[in-house]
């Protein structure tokens, strides 16, 4: 089993930064990738990021693309989103995932039921 637990959340103005750190613990040798989620009040679930914990490779949404980045730090168990430049409509709850057997590339950007954890969430609020 693997937990997931979530940090780095809060308040921010627009065109202001967060960081947030997504720690794994349990069995993670066997995790393959770690993926970003969020969830708008009232929207779907969307996905906005993954890594490959083999190689480092990431790839983003096209609505975060430029503003985030997935950072993963191996011995601390812990995946990093910074997410720069935030808009109102980064709004959200934000949720880590993980999984084994699960790609993230270039040809694979996986979805929410690709991943088999999930952290709790932590609040983002852009607001001015």
């Amino acid at each position: 089993q693997v937990q997931l637990a979530e940090s780095g959340g809060g308040l921010v103005q627009p065109g202001g930064s967060l960081r947030l750190s997504c720690v794994a613990s349990g069995f993670t040798s066997g995790l393959d990738a770690v993926g970003w989620f969020r969830q708008a009040p009232g929207k779907q679930r969307e996905k906005i990021s993954c890594i490959n914990l083999r190689n480092g490779y990431s790839r983003y949404s096209d609505s975060v693309k430029g503003r985030f980045t997935s950072l993963m730090d191996n011995a601390k168990n812990t995946v990093y989103l910074q997410m720069n430049t935030l808009e109102v409509q980064d709004t959200g709850v934000y949720y880590c995932t993980a999984a084994a057997y699960t790609l993230c590339s270039a040809d694979v950007f996986p979805s929410g039921g690709d991943f088999d954890y999930w952290g709790q969430g932590t609040q983002v609020t852009v607001s001015s």
